[in-house]
């Protein structure tokens, strides 16, 4: 039989968060192995729940969620966006620019296809959440990442950016707070990077997913409040700060001057129309979550867990010899480098599956976040603080064995530093 093979489109495509480990780590699973995963920000599994007040929303408005939504969304949930881009101070955002998605991920794909043919380049940070780079490629397009230092608290070279951009660059993704890193990235950084925009007439698309999860009474701006001329996509959602993953409840804004993107915007409205409407009942969600008390700050703050689990895997992951880790201002997650020398890692993804194996801890490789180099990982700290404890542990055993296993003679090392 002929072989049906995928897509050329999917070629360039991956998702290693749920990728071929995971694969591995279930199998393990189906044979009775408990698997403690640091893959996913997942939140219901560690026992975060969505607030009980958008729970019974959701129950009280289902008789009303069986047809069809209009296909931008129900009114009373892009109204409650629209406030919450002015709490946000994103200036010129109307009921028409708002757009609810089956989560922040459809939409990211939406305005790729809308905007790019073959050969337009997209800037992505490095390393980035990979759905951006994929939905780039499978638009189409050419990602072309660029550099965020760790030396400088994982912000965004800014010489880099600007080096990068060709006739060919169409738009610039800045994520912040950024996944995989933790990094909040200041207004001053930011302002600079609109400035890019608008010389080089670049959109910018800004993936703020956790601008509400925010450790050490630091702030967060939306990138979109920093102008009112330079074309600006904004996505947001319930997934993280109100730990609502499943509900597939997320949105996109449309700010900045729109004028000369009316066609783009048409582009937008056409896809948005193809996939009929967003699920209804995540969307009865929205109003509330954003209208109602806001659970997340107590979860943030010295004494929260989340601020509580940052604390201990900073302290238990730098204490291993050979990791260092810029301490996160943001989101769920940390982006540990390991010290080349001391574990001289040539496949980070087989590096992965060996800990999955020995140790059944589930992590990501750095390489599946388009970072250039093996040796970096991401950890998720949702674990309640045991559980952390003990992953990290294992993580801690499994590294001393590789080092051991893997160790360098002296004349080697010194050779390579020469």
């Amino acid at each position: 039989m002929k072989p049906i093979l995928k897509s050329n489109k999917l070629l360039n495509v991956c998702y290693d968060i749920r990728g071929p480990v995971l694969d591995h780590a279930k199998r393990l699973e189906e044979e009775g192995h408990r698997i403690i995963k640091l893959n996913i920000g997942n939140l219901a599994p560690f026992g975060f729940d969505a607030p009980d007040e958008i729970v019974q929303d959701m129950i009280r408005n289902l008789p009303a969620s069986s047809g069809y939504s209009d296909s931008k969304g129900v009114f009373s949930a892009r109204k409650a966006i629209m406030h919450y881009t002015q709490e946000k101070k994103i200036p010129g955002v109307d009921l028409d620019d708002i757009y609810i998605g089956n989560g922040a991920s459809e939409l990211i794909v939406m305005a790729m296809q809308a905007l790019l043919n073959e050969g337009d380049e997209v800037l992505i940070p490095a390393p980035d959440y990979p759905l951006w780079t994929a939905a780039v490629s499978l638009s189409a397009g050419q990602p072309v990442h660029y550099v965020c230092d760790e030396a400088s608290g994982w912000l965004p070279d800014l010489d880099d950016i600007r080096k990068k951009i060709t006739p060919n660059t169409k738009a610039i993704v800045v994520i912040n707070p950024n996944n995989p890193t933790g990094a909040l990235y200041p207004d001053e950084l930011l302002k600079e990077i609109v400035e890019i925009a608008r010389r080089n007439q670049l959109i910018i698309y800004a993936d703020e997913i956790y601008d509400k999860i925010i450790y050490d009474g630091e702030t967060h701006t939306s990138i979109g409040a920093l102008s009112d001329d330079v074309l600006t996509i904004t996505f947001n959602g319930l997934s993280k700060a109100y730990r609502s993953c499943g509900y597939r409840a997320g949105w996109m804004t449309v700010s900045g001057d729109k004028r000369g993107a009316k066609d783009y915007i048409e582009g937008l409205n056409i896809l948005s129309s193809m996939r009929l409407c967003p699920n209804v009942p995540g969307q009865y969600a929205i109003q509330t979550a954003l209208g109602g008390h806001q659970s997340i700050n107590d979860l943030i703050v010295p004494g929260g867990r989340l601020y509580r689990q940052r604390e201990l895997a900073y302290e238990l992951l730098t204490a291993i010899p050979g990791v260092t880790c810029v301490k996160p201002k943001a989101a769920l997650y940390m982006f540990p480098k390991l010290d080349p020398v001391m574990y001289p890692i040539e496949d980070d993804q087989q590096f992965i599956l060996e800990l999955l194996l020995e140790e059944r801890v589930l992590l990501v490789q750095g390489t599946g976040f388009n970072w250039a180099q093996p040796d970096h990982f991401r950890v998720v700290f949702l674990p309640n603080v045991d559980d952390l404890t003990e992953s990290i542990n294992r993580i801690a055993r499994f590294l001393d064995g590789y080092r051991k296993r893997h160790a360098r003679p002296l004349r080697a090392v010194v050779a390579s530093n020469q």
